[in-house]
């Protein structure tokens, strides 16, 4: 069976090429484009080919959905096929515990469920993130603290956080953004230090390693999403992961209606609110059979990302993002820069990636500006909130959310690509940097469109 954009056979001849050329240190061609006429004004694309689709697929997944579609048993309630992903997962991850969950969102609902965050807690969490990390906090009608971003990370401030906590701090959730940790050293040790539980949110970030430990195995738990997008995907799903027996046991329960344990053995129903975010067996199948390609997609991955970066690093306006000394592999969900129109003649960052789109290459500016977002500053008149925590604390709540450093970062510098780019070759990574360099030789022009 072919991918719905690329067959699977040419996609693994092109890892096999431009793997040897990686290993044997081939020379790389730049794109002769490069030095001519941008797309967007009428010379050829940068990147004329396109890339990988996703998700990728064979037989293996056809076989996975077929052999749970004749069980018969397509619920994990009576079936193994959960429970066999579970433990596979927590091999891979080296962690003791796995819990299968509904969804990203769920695996951090459900943890936070099994925290008991409510009305009156705060939970820490980075600016810079999908919305789904603020909205497990409020649903539970706690207050979300944001915190500023490092701004050549990306990832939360870790130098920020200790003084965002208050007597009411229940839990410090970081996000590894884009697949890349967050800066676990210091973030872990002010867990430590004023016993406050460290929540992973690694939804982005399989495989991801600090100090060759993988991401999700740090903190209290860990959540990882497998929505279609992610490196890891059943179309929805997620999963959380814990070396806390008795933290796992709450967590199974809460997303199984506050009934039975994560164990063969039947235990009575605890606590007194849960809800069903239960994965089925057919998204179990599926994540075993993607899992059997992932350790060496995230290999090529990671090495194309070092080869792009090696080149965009010699372009003036132009940083990858940062990686912190403890980061032993990113699992590059996204592949993020900082822009700098000051050394692109002024050309704006909106003009920047629309020249880039023109070459063929496929970009975005990523989050915004989630503090200043009407979605999230609405909470303050939000009237459930005005009864639990009174109109003062709510303008307090505002001004404490001021994030000088992830405006500047969202407002005209954050540029992403995407997982499935990095899956190609090295010509496809030499494309890119083909591209912007033909468009900061003719910024001039462009910026005049």
């Amino acid at each position: 069976m072919e991918n719905n954009n690329l067959p699977r056979r040419k996609f693994l001849s092109n890892i096999a090429i431009t793997g040897a050329g990686f290993v044997l240190g081939l020379p790389q061609i730049a794109n002769a484009s490069d030095n001519g006429k941008p797309a967007l004004l009428g010379g050829p694309k940068a990147h004329p080919g396109g890339y990988s689709g996703w998700p990728l697929f064979d037989s293996t997944e056809e076989k996975a959905v077929m052999d749970v579609l004749k069980s018969g048993t397509w619920g994990r309630l009576g079936g193994n096929v959960v429970s066999n992903f579970e433990k596979a997962y927590s091999e891979m991850l080296g962690v003791k515990h796995t819990l299968g969950v509904s969804s990203g969102t769920s695996a951090l609902t459900t943890i936070l469920g099994a925290m008991d965050l409510g009305p009156g807690d705060e939970a820490i969490i980075p600016v810079y993130t999908f919305i789904a990390t603020y909205n497990v906090i409020v649903l539970n009608y706690a207050l979300p603290i944001l915190v500023d971003t490092d701004i050549e990370s990306f990832q939360i401030d870790a130098g920020k956080v200790e003084a965002a906590i208050t007597p009411q701090t229940k839990l410090i959730m970081p996000v590894h953004i884009g697949g890349t940790p967050a800066d676990l050293d210091k973030l872990m040790a002010i867990a430590q230090k004023t016993r406050i539980p460290l929540i992973e949110d690694a939804c982005q970030a399989h495989l991801a390693e600090w100090k060759g430990k993988k991401v999700g195995s740090y903190g209290l738990a860990g959540a990882f999403s497998f929505q279609a997008s992610k490196n890891l995907n059943c179309a929805e799903g997620g999963a959380i992961t814990t070396n806390d027996s008795d933290f796992a046991q709450t967590c199974y329960r809460f997303h199984n209606q506050g009934q039975g344990g994560h164990t063969t053995a039947y235990t009575p129903g605890t606590g007194t609110r849960a809800t069903n975010l239960r994965l089925t067996e057919f998204q179990g199948n599926l994540l075993l059979a993607q899992m059997t390609r992932l350790q060496a997609q995230a290999k090529r991955r990671a090495e194309n990302a070092a080869y792009l970066s090696a080149q965009l690093k010699e372009i003036k306006g132009i940083y990858p993002a940062k990686m912190y000394e403890g980061t032993t592999l990113s699992a590059f969900h996204l592949y993020m820069f900082r822009y700098d129109r000051q050394h692109f003649d002024g050309l704006s960052r909106e003009t920047f990636l629309k020249a880039l789109q023109a070459e063929g290459v496929p970009c975005s500016e990523g989050y915004g500006q989630m503090n200043r977002d009407t979605y999230v500053t609405g909470l303050a008149q939000n009237k459930h909130y005005l009864k639990i925590y009174g109109e003062k604390t709510m303008r307090e709540w505002l001004e404490r959310n001021q994030c000088p450093q992830n405006d500047k970062l969202t407002g005209e510098q954050a540029v992403w690509f995407f997982q499935n780019m990095l899956l190609g070759s090295h010509t496809d990574m030499d494309q890119i940097a083909a591209a912007i360099r033909k468009i900061k030789k003719n910024a001039k022009a462009l910026a005049k469109l």
